[in-house]
């Protein structure tokens, strides 16, 4: 079972998936994007979406590999479309595709309700509640389970522990 983190900026997206990976003994695969813009000696353009999903989709297959029973991922191809859509008002069809032929997923959407954190890659703190609608929005649409996660720290945590748990 693959389970995503997904959700607006500075939702906690890496640290619940970090925690939630210790807890269940699972591995995990961190976000790709960040990796791919670290490296990136120029501000990022459209077509870079299309390369961070192929590489995010490089790094899953790599994990799907060794045939674990639960795996957590940061982020995915959600948080690329969603982006993509956002700032550029259209995405690249092949990650759509792409996005509706995973199978199962379960996604857990972190709600922007944690303070926003400065990062040098991170673009949007005022519209994190738009974004979160979004998300929202895409999952539905997209019919896979998935479940809202809200708190802080411990808080957040044992109510996404409680979700896969139920899942699993």
């Amino acid at each position: 079972m693959k389970i995503i983190i997904t959700g607006p900026e500075s939702a906690g997206k890496s640290w619940l998936t970090q925690s939630l990976a210790s807890h269940f003994d699972a591995p995990c695969l961190l976000e790709y994007s960040r990796e791919y813009l670290a490296q990136l000696n120029r501000p990022y353009r459209e077509e870079d979406l299309l390369r961070m999903a192929q590489g995010h989709l490089q790094r899953e297959a790599l994990m799907e590999a060794d045939q674990q029973p639960l795996v957590f991922i940061d982020t995915g191809l959600l948080v690329i479309k969603i982006w993509g859509l956002y700032k550029y008002g259209r995405i690249d069809s092949w990650i759509d595709v792409q996005l509706r032929a995973q199978t199962e997923v379960h996604y857990l959407l972190c709600a922007p309700d944690l303070p926003w954190e400065d990062d040098p890659l991170r673009e949007n703190p005022q519209d994190r509640e738009v974004l979160f609608e979004l998300y929202h929005q895409a999952l539905v649409e997209l019919g896979n389970p998935f479940a809202v996660v809200r708190g802080v720290g411990e808080a957040r945590l044992d109510g996404a522990v409680s979700v896969v748990e139920g899942w699993i």
